[in-house]
């Protein structure tokens, strides 16, 4: 209880905490909206949901009720080994950036002409267009300290307890590489997406936070 209590009081406690919880909530929002643009155009998304969509349409459930599900099972081990990376923003990633991409991919269905997504060149003008917004949103949510998701949280954790002579960056390469593979495994096909979300989400989080501290909170 006393690590509970320790854990609450530092996160509560931390400078900005209202601006850094109100950009984290953007951060979620806007992923789950602009990533229901990349599974409409389906030129390739992040790993993780590369993976999560291929096993959720191989099951026949909504892409929020699978990542929920995985999440959860991913939290377990979390809450056990890696406590500090847990926080609002755990939560707010895990339920909701899949059933927001849900919700506005049954929008887009509703009232976008189909071709927009298929044909180009509006395909790959929507696809450049959300995957810029989508890798910014992604730096608001991961630049707000607020806590990361339990598949994020992951690699740190085996960086932290098991891997621990080994640098991240590896940790994080191979565990995403491992992602693709199931994704491959049950039938999925990368896509010209996952290459582009390597190579630029690094910097530009990295970019990101710099001008969120100059700006925002003031660091």
């Amino acid at each position: 209880m006393n690590a509970i209590k320790n854990w609450a009081r530092e996160y509560f406690s931390q400078k900005d905490f209202t601006k850094r919880l109100f950009l984290m909530l953007i951060g979620v929002f806007l992923m789950g909206f602009f990533l229901s643009f990349l599974i409409e155009v389906d030129l390739g998304t992040d790993p993780c949901t590369f993976m999560n969509l291929t096993i959720s349409r191989k099951l026949g459930i909504l892409l929020g009720t699978w990542q929920l599900a995985l999440n959860l099972v991913l939290f377990i081990f979390v809450c056990i080994w890696g406590r500090k990376y847990i926080g609002f923003g755990t939560i707010a990633n895990m339920v909701f950036v899949g059933y927001i991409a849900d919700f506005f991919c049954w929008v887009w269905g509703k009232t976008i002409p189909s071709e927009w997504f298929t044909a180009f060149p509006s395909r790959a003008v929507i696809f450049v267009l959300a995957l810029f917004c989508f890798i910014i949103a992604v730096s608001f949510y991961i630049n707000a300290a607020m806590g990361v998701s339990p598949y994020d949280a992951m690699p740190q954790i085996l960086s932290d307890k098991v891997f621990k002579k080994i640098p991240f960056t590896y940790i994080r390469m191979a565990y995403d590489f491992l992602v693709i593979i199931v994704g491959i495994i049950f039938g999925g096909t990368p896509n010209i997406g996952i290459v582009l979300m390597a190579l630029f989400l690094g910097p530009v989080i990295t970019a990101v936070g710099k001008e969120l501290n100059k700006l925002v909170f003031h660091l």
